[in-house]
């Protein structure tokens, strides 16, 4: 299904897979065009149906920050020809998206239906007045035909996720008294007046793409038939195809991170379809050819978009029609390569596959010198580096002294929400074979072995760094992999050492159900619905030395749902704290000059870890031997950082 055609009015897209939009970090300035050009082409030739291009302003007040990408000039439609040349080479067809951010505008002169503050945003909008609307409307339809002349096949006119045309449309940000506020036919006449503007000035064959926000989850957002008549109107204007939108930038409730179940709005894009003719697009957490396969066939949706999956495997959609659905680098929905760097000001790339936007910096051509490497480690450092080596050419061998292969990611896939981690595990299992790699689990690295290979990587990981306090009554602290391997017996009233990822992990392990059903899912967070209490009856406390917000250095745009978790679960959060000792009568803290006794049963210490560096020296070691991931630096478990060293390390051999 997913490789079948789309014939729309007067065009057709060459199968049903959408890429959709991303902000990649290389659409400003003219230095990256050759970087963005590389990055559209390596998708098109992955086969993708219609590429949808990161958001482009159509005037200066519409721009996300001051220095973001807007399309309104000649210079850009030179610029961008080369974007659009390269994916008609390959088959593809591309839009632009024009998207005007409206109150999410990170500069002192944005604009607004109604002038207030959104909560994401120091800078209170102006209110529009009735001559900046209607240039507005000008302004979108001469970006559009301007893109039409750059070699654009279409535009998608970004009317969710609360930016500017969404605010229009629902009460909560629209509080006009004239003709675009008030009744629903006024808050909406905005996006109707665009879509009719746009129309009138592109050719038969241009696509317009409507990105509808049909779940706004913010109060007061637009009500189901409030979305149904928005849909209708915006067809009857001439929209070619409704893409489906999910919450606002500002709206507490995950929509795309890892824990947020596959496909769990489905529901959404089914809504447009039951109501409207043309094509309607699927969106957020689909990232496997069957969830897709399976929206298609239940008639929930004509297309399907995948944005963060085609970073992860730009070979997604040739892979699937190659019935070779197994060598897919799933992505995992950790957001730690695409969002958190994108809202950092840095280029988005993928925590599995570091060559995503980094196509002309990380080359991994094949060698003209192949060696014998051995790769000591077969977690996540170590696997993805035999596969980056042997893609090269070179002989493999990987080795580690347990009995099984993947390292932390076997402790990762067991956190409720981030069950996805298996997926990457899997794929550099099946590459490891597909490659050639010779694996050899059991069996531990000696000295000796260095006389066999021309370079040696140490992989070798982390383990968990074990806690010092005083413990007496037959008591003892556990270790988190101890707990997550469920080796050892809890009780009900647990304090866990540690603030960081693994303590909030640790949180999600003793609280929240794995494997949580789309049905858990929208009940726990209250998704048109009141939140449900699915607390577990366990006391926890969280227990920290330092001073400071409780994860502060979790990632920007999932920490606040790890924080979140916490809350719903009433976990007690202690800061600058000491820890004295633990017995029978629980642990003893001391804050200040005051102790505390917290009656636990259980105190499970996530306090970081070690390097595994017993096998070499990082002081003194040979230019033929490399060390990396965990073993390099243990300073948090960053599978971001591992996968990235093993793709350079690759590259330097």
């Amino acid at each position: 299904m997913l490789e079948q055609k789309l014939q729309l009015k007067n065009t057709d897209l060459r199968n049903r897979l959408v890429m959709g939009s991303m902000h990649t970090g290389l659409e400003e300035g003219w230095h990256n065009r050759k970087r963005l050009k590389a990055f559209y082409e390596e998708r098109a030739k992955g086969g993708v149906g219609l590429i949808i291009t990161g958001g482009y302003s159509p005037n200066l007040r519409g721009k996300l920050t001051p220095i973001s990408s807007s399309f309104n000039s000649r210079y850009d439609i030179i610029k961008h020809r080369a974007y659009t040349d390269a994916v008609h080479a390959h088959g593809g067809k591309i839009c632009l998206q024009l998207l005007h951010a409206g109150r999410y505008a990170y500069h002192p002169f944005n604009v607004a239906p109604s002038e207030i503050k959104a909560p994401i945003n120091p800078y209170t909008p102006k209110s529009m007045s009735l001559s900046m609307i209607r240039n507005t409307v000008k302004d979108f339809a001469k970006s559009a035909r301007m893109a039409e002349k750059a070699g654009y096949d279409g535009v998608e006119i970004m009317g969710s996720e609360g930016y500017l045309i969404n605010e229009f449309m629902a009460e909560h940000t629209n509080k006009r008294q004239d003709l675009y506020g008030g009744t629903l036919e006024n808050r909406m006449r905005l996006a109707v007046e665009i879509v009719r503007a746009v129309r009138e000035k592109v050719s038969a064959k241009f696509i317009i793409v409507f990105r509808l926000s049909v779940m706004d989850l913010i109060p007061n957002g637009s009500t189901a038939e409030e979305v149904t008549a928005q849909a209708k109107a915006l067809e009857e204007a001439g929209v070619d195809i409704l893409n489906t939108g999910i919450g606002w930038h500002e709206a507490r409730v995950p929509t795309i991170a890892s824990m947020v179940p596959a496909g769990a709005f489905r529901e959404a894009s089914k809504r447009l379809k039951d109501v409207v003719d043309i094509p309607v697009v699927a969106v957020n957490r689909i990232n496997t050819p069957d969830l897709a396969n399976d929206i298609l066939n239940q008639g929930e949706a004509d297309l399907i978009s995948m944005a963060r999956p085609l970073l992860a495997d730009p070979e997604f959609f040739n892979k699937y029609a190659q019935n070779q659905s197994e060598q897919i680098n799933i992505c995992i929905g950790c957001n730690q390569g695409c969002l958190d760097h994108v809202f950092k000001g840095k280029r988005a790339t993928c925590l599995v596959n570091p060559q995503a936007g980094f196509e002309l910096d990380y080359p991994l051509a094949r060698t003209n010198s192949p060696k014998q490497v051995l790769v000591v480690g077969a977690g996540p450092a170590g696997l993805s580096a035999s596969c980056y080596l042997a893609k090269k050419g070179h002989k493999v061998t990987l080795i580690d002294k347990n009995e099984h292969a993947g390292g932390q990611f076997n402790l990762a896939m067991r956190i409720p929400g981030k069950e996805d981690f298996k997926y990457t595990l899997n794929y550099f299992l099946k590459e490891v074979t597909r490659l050639g790699v010779t694996m050899k689990l059991g069996c531990e690295y000696e000295p000796s072995m260095a006389q066999s290979y021309d370079d040696i990587v140490f992989a070798t990981g982390v383990s968990p760094r074990q806690s010092r306090i005083t413990c007496s009554d037959g008591k003892r602290v556990f270790a988190y992999d101890e707990v997550i391997r469920k080796e050892v017996e809890l009780g009900d009233k647990i304090a866990i050492l540690g603030a960081g990822g693994i303590g909030f992990d640790m949180v999600a392990f003793l609280a929240e159900q794995a494997d949580q059903s789309i049905d858990e899912f929208k009940a726990q967070w209250g998704i048109e619905c009141q939140p449900s209490d699915t607390a577990t009856g366990k006391k926890l406390y969280m227990l920290k030395r330092s001073e400071g917000r409780f994860g502060s250095n979790l990632g920007k745009t999932t920490g606040w749902i790890h924080r979140a978790v916490a809350k719903h679960h009433n976990v007690e959060q202690i800061a600058e704290c000491e820890y004295i000792s633990f017995d029978n009568k629980g642990l003893l803290i001391k804050q200040g000059e005051k102790e505390r006794v917290l009656d636990v049963d259980t105190v499970v210490a996530c306090i970081g870890q070690t390097s595994n560096d017993a096998l070499f020296s990082k002081g003194a070691m040979p230019a033929n031997q490399h060390v990396i991931g965990g073993a390099k630096l243990a300073a948090a478990i960053d599978a971001k950082r591992a996968i990235y060293e093993a793709l350079q390390v690759a590259r330097k051999i």
